[in-house]
């Protein structure tokens, strides 16, 4: 078991980490010439330290809720796979590059998804050459992000795994359709039936046939998404081969 990061002494922080991620996501990079960097996970002078970073990891199986395994009826789902819990230091970093304005997270995040990616393709799991799928999102809240953050993570696995003298491609060819509501507050159930024929496929952006498919994520707690993504590419000819998360709900993780 890797040791929890120790607490930080809160004057590190350059301010209380609500007021910087929202004055981050107005004033974009410029801002950080004024309050520098610190690591979402402890605080401590950092972009993302690596007692925090060495939170992700080992690649760790997820076992899907029953709704989204009741749900998936006719359809094989691919195995799922996390580098940690969704708590701590992973929660803490998703959450600042979502949705506090550190738009550098998602592609450090991108990193140790590429690592885990490698893990995977030389343990025979994955065949080489994959394609990274990113997870859907509404394109409205992509461009209120200044891009969609796990777009970003994908593309940064790609570049890590190319330096591993491992190839891939990046197909950004899903999006969420405006008639899903917002996740927060639903159920598992409800958050199945709410992205139920709500997510669109792009056949320009898509993989080539035939491809090695990974679906990529920022997050698994109901399997919803994994659900919805990996029925849209089953019906146009690219079935999901695996899924691989930053994090997942502690209670999907599967005992190493």
């Amino acid at each position: 078991m890797i040791p929890a990061p120790p607490s930080r002494p809160a004057r590190w922080a350059s301010a209380p980490a609500r007021w910087v991620g929202a004055l981050r996501a107005h004033g974009g990079a410029g801002l950080d010439l004024v309050l520098p960097r610190t690591c979402p996970g402890c605080g401590a002078p950092e972009p993302w330290c690596a007692r925090c970073a060495v939170t992700l990891g080992p690649v760790r199986a997820v076992r899907l809720p029953d709704a989204a395994l009741d749900a998936a009826a006719g359809l094989a789902l691919p195995p799922v796979y996390a580098l940690a819990g969704y708590h701590g230091a992973p929660r803490a970093a998703v959450l600042h590059g979502k949705e506090r304005g550190r738009r550098d997270l998602p592609a450090r995040l991108g990193v140790p998804l590429g690592e885990g990616l490698a893990v995977l393709v030389r343990a025979g799991v994955l065949l080489r050459d994959p394609w990274l799928v990113p997870a859907p999102s509404r394109r409205s809240a992509a461009r209120a992000r200044g891009g969609d953050p796990v777009t970003a993570m994908a593309r940064s696995a790609a570049r890590t795994l190319a330096r591993q003298g491992l190839a891939a491609g990046v197909a950004p060819c899903l999006s969420t359709a405006a008639g899903a509501v917002d996740s927060v507050g639903l159920g598992a159930r409800e958050r199945v039936r709410n992205l139920a024929g709500r997510v669109r496929y792009a056949p320009r952006a898509a993989p080539p046939a035939g491809a090695v498919v990974v679906l990529v994520d920022d997050v698994v707690t109901s399997g919803a998404t994994v659900l919805a993504a990996c029925r849209v590419l089953a019906d146009h000819g690219r079935p999901v081969s695996a899924v691989l998360c930053v994090a997942a709900a502690p209670s999907l993780l599967r005992r190493p």
